[in-house]
């Protein structure tokens, strides 16, 4: 008697074991399959808005492809095909500019003139000066390729190529664009760096020992 009884204790306690065993399984795949399942769908998700958002395009690219839309239908033929023009020079900046009747629109390389010369207010004005010294300033639009040099030689190359643009407009035109000294060809570029010195005047500290 007392034999049976310990083995049906021990059998109970392996069959209480066993279904123990087999229950954690049953949650632990439960759980993971349901964690699989929504990382999944974010996955997809975030593939799909991604995706999407490469198939509209940024809005910068869709800004300049509308401006150089807009420049090839305002220039038949190109800038060469033109008749007032002009180009400018400074540092290393070359700009060709074309003059056209309008509102004072300035565009540059395909884009407004206050995001490609980055909202800088004494770079704007070397572009607006010529035609402000005149009273043209929403009298004509501004069309300009402008390459080499930084932003800064660019501006005021610009300023030179509205000058000269403006003599075809009128060759009356000179001596106030003269009197301002914007027909003048500013020629100063960066000198030359000397064998022995650190830059172009710049010489090394001098050592006595």
């Amino acid at each position: 008697m007392a034999l049976s009884i310990s083995s049906l204790t021990s059998s109970l306690s392996s069959l209480s074991f066993s279904s123990h065993i087999s229950q954690r399984p049953s949650t632990l795949s439960f759980v993971r399959s349901n964690s699989l399942s929504i990382s999944h769908l974010t996955k997809t998700h975030s593939l799909a808005v991604v995706a999407s958002a490469a198939a509209v395009g940024s809005p910068l690219d869709l800004k300049t492809a509308d401006l150089k839309k807009y420049v090839k239908s305002r220039l038949p033929g190109g800038f060469a095909a033109q008749t007032i023009i002009g180009t400018g020079r400074r540092k290393c900046a070359i700009a060709r500019v074309v003059l056209q009747e309008g509102n004072g629109k300035v565009i540059i390389n395909y884009r407004d003139a206050k995001d490609y010369l980055q909202g800088n207010p004494l770079w704007l004005q070397y572009v607006k000066v010529p035609l402000a010294t005149l009273g043209y300033e929403s009298s004509y639009d501004v069309f300009v390729k402008a390459h080499g040099g930084g932003l800064s030689g660019q501006a005021q190359a610009i300023s030179l190529g509205v000058a000269r643009a403006l003599l075809k407009v009128s060759e009356d035109h000179r001596r106030p664009l003269r009197k301002e000294g914007l027909l003048t060809r500013d020629s100063r570029v960066v000198e030359r760096k000397k064998v022995g010195l650190k830059k172009a005047r710049k010489a090394p500290q001098y050592s006595k020992r």
